[in-house]
């Protein structure tokens, strides 16, 4: 054999075996990945793990029992219209058209971040769910391309409002409120389903950066977010110009922060017995 042949023969199986490793290190990859991978279908246990709510005999509301997860589940219906469409407008406007991931509006975000200084997230409402619910903060390779696979099989098993209702009981709104309704009671002393368009607007804007955005902390930051939540609504169509002015020029009053207990004697005869 030629030495022209022998180089390009050595070559040859360099590169064979080249292949054949990184295709070992590649099944290897994705069968820890695949072992390793939560159930999607954990998303639809309901009800989730939520606070233990202690009321009088007429039915007032004492005081709320959780660990660090303060969560009052709520069904799709019992949300209004205005939160709805507030969270589509702020987090992914094309959330029943596309199937989990949404490339114009990664573009978009990374545009508005670098040329108007607007925090806009790029994720969908999909991806943010299986994040928040089926994994860890940490930000890996391998936790992206769980996320991804996540975000694919969530979108076949589910219909579109399903995947919405579990955001708005598992998304994180700040300190620990989980969830719409657990945050309508803390930051305005109410039911999600009493939340004024202003107030609305303001809850949807949060989960972006719940500490940064936390209206206890940072009022004027929460308050300016949820000024670019109504004025994407009215881009984008969901409410009129009058809708607009009116949620502009309402005064929002927060509940004071802090957990409240009614009859105290009594909700402590309880968790003890409870215990």
């Amino acid at each position: 054999m030629s030495s022209k042949k022998l180089a390009k023969s050595k070559r040859k199986k360099f590169w064979l075996l080249g292949l054949g490793g990184l295709l070992v290190i590649l099944v290897i990859f994705f069968a820890f990945l695949f072992t390793s991978l939560p159930s999607p279908k954990r998303l639809e246990t309901f009800p989730y793990p939520a606070s233990t709510l202690i009321y009088d005999r007429n039915g007032n509301l004492l005081y709320e029992i959780y660990a660090d997860k303060n969560r009052t589940p709520v069904k799709l219906e019992q949300i209004p219209q205005n939160l709805i469409k507030a969270t589509l407008a702020i987090e992914d406007r094309n959330f029943y058209s596309h199937h989990g991931f949404d490339l114009k509006g990664i573009s978009r975000a990374f545009y508005n971040i670098i040329f108007h200084q607007q925090l806009q997230g790029g994720s969908t409402i999909t991806q943010q769910l299986v994040k928040n619910a089926l994994l860890t903060p940490q930000r890996t390779l391998s936790r992206k391309v769980k996320e991804a696979i996540l975000t694919f099989l969530t979108e076949l098993i589910y219909s579109k409002n399903q995947i919405l209702e579990m955001y708005f009981n598992q998304t994180p709104y700040g300190g620990t409120s989980w969830g719409v309704e657990a945050a309508a009671k803390t930051y305005f002393g109410k039911n999600v389903q009493d939340l004024t368009l202003a107030q609305a607007a303001l809850l949807a804007g949060l989960p972006a950066s719940p500490t940064r955005l936390s209206p206890f902390a940072h009022p004027d930051l929460a308050l300016e977010r949820q000024k670019l939540v109504l004025k994407k609504m009215l881009e984008y169509k969901m409410i009129s110009e009058e809708e607009y002015q009116k949620a502009v020029e309402e005064e929002i009053k927060f509940a004071s922060p802090g957990a409240k207990i009614k009859a105290p004697h009594f909700v402590f005869y309880i968790k003890e017995r409870m215990v």
